[in-house]
């Protein structure tokens, strides 16, 4: 068995030559992805990697703070619109707008993370909810962010690089979100993530034993919006156009269920969770092209329900996967993940 001597073995970003030789295996399958696939599974691979970011960096909050947030989507939409007012009306290169508007999206962050201090439970679910709600309504009212006709993305160039293309946008998209994972796992295994892990665990404990509740919360928060910013301005150059609508109460919901889904306090769980929800969503929007599935959900609704309502039905699913991790894998994606390495490592007794 080997005991850790160090604060620092906690941080080291790997830990066997185990993880060293999967760690290049993972790389070297992620440069070669868009050369191995059609345009179409490039864009599904850039989707997925804004939702693992965001799905990051709620889990910091949800995870290893405790404080649970429906309001992730109005962080989204200030990081997207951000962006693109940023590039277009102000001519801010992206590699600049980008961090700008995250740290704008932060400090929003930081401001919900105050009533964290008195609030708990569904009382602070109700406050984000809230938050989320009321930055779709005024982007949607407010011409300077193009209203309800939403806004087109400027053109992407970083330095003499035209960034036009799927792939070529996959080529930015896949290093800040390895660089941003890697982050995410470090903070949490620092003095600030035990701090986080502390308040999560025992709030008043923490605070008897020194841990700054104030500070620390808000901190959370201000890491998880800056966070969800930085996805919402890469996922604006993903559409290429944006508008209030898209950043719906059930984006948030989907951001939630992909840190229950993959597993609570876990980074690799928020990444799992983020590829499998996404893969879900992207597949049942087209439910009634599935062969049979399509058919039978067609003439099920047309004679008991409204065919309309066939375009929601993902969300039906999200809240089956959701239930049934509850019930029966608290740890989720993750805690499946642990029983496969035990079972093997134990095979074959």
């Amino acid at each position: 068995m080997n005991m850790k001597r160090d604060y620092y073995e906690d941080i080291n970003l790997f830990h066997s030559k185990t993880v060293i030789f999967w760690f290049a295996v993972l790389i070297l399958f992620l440069v070669l992805y868009p050369f191995l696939f059609k345009n179409y599974y490039i864009y599904v691979a850039n989707y997925i990697a804004i939702n693992i970011i965001v799905a990051t960096g709620l889990n910091i909050l949800v995870g290893y703070t405790g404080l649970i947030s429906l309001g992730h989507a109005g962080f989204f939409c200030l990081g997207a619109y951000g962006t693109v007012i940023l590039m277009v009306k102000a001519h801010i290169p992206f590699l600049i707008a980008l961090p700008l508007s995250s740290l704008f999206a932060g400090l929003f962050g930081f401001l919900i993370g105050l009533p964290a201090l008195r609030l708990e439970g569904p009382y602070l679910s109700i406050a984000t909810l809230a938050f989320g709600l009321t930055i779709t309504q005024v982007v949607g009212k407010l011409d300077f962010f193009g209203g309800r006709e939403g806004l087109h993305t400027s053109k992407l160039l970083i330095g003499n690089l035209h960034i036009d293309s799927d792939r070529d946008f996959y080529c930015l998209l896949i290093p800040i979100t390895i660089i941003m994972i890697f982050i995410a796992r470090n903070i949490v295994r620092t003095r600030v993530g035990r701090a986080f892990i502390a308040i999560r665990d025992a709030e008043i404990a923490a605070e008897t034993i020194g841990v700054n509740v104030m500070l620390y919360k808000t901190l959370a928060f201000a890491i998880s919006a800056f966070y969800t910013g930085v996805a919402g301005g890469l996922y604006a150059f993903v559409l290429r156009f944006i508008e209030p609508q898209l950043f719906s109460q059930m984006m948030s919901i989907m951001f939630l269920a992909m840190v229950v889904v993959g597993g609570i306090g876990s980074t690799f769980g928020s990444i799992a969770g983020a590829i499998l929800l996404t893969l879900l969503d992207l597949e049942l929007r087209n439910i009634l092209s599935i062969p049979y599935l399509g058919k039978f959900l067609e003439s099920l609704s047309k004679n008991f329900f409204s065919i309309t309502g066939v375009s929601n039905i993902q969300f039906i699913v999200f809240g089956f996967i959701i239930i049934f991790i509850m019930l029966f894998e608290p740890l989720g994606m993750f805690g499946i993940w642990i029983r496969i390495k035990k079972y093997w490592k134990t095979w074959p007794f």
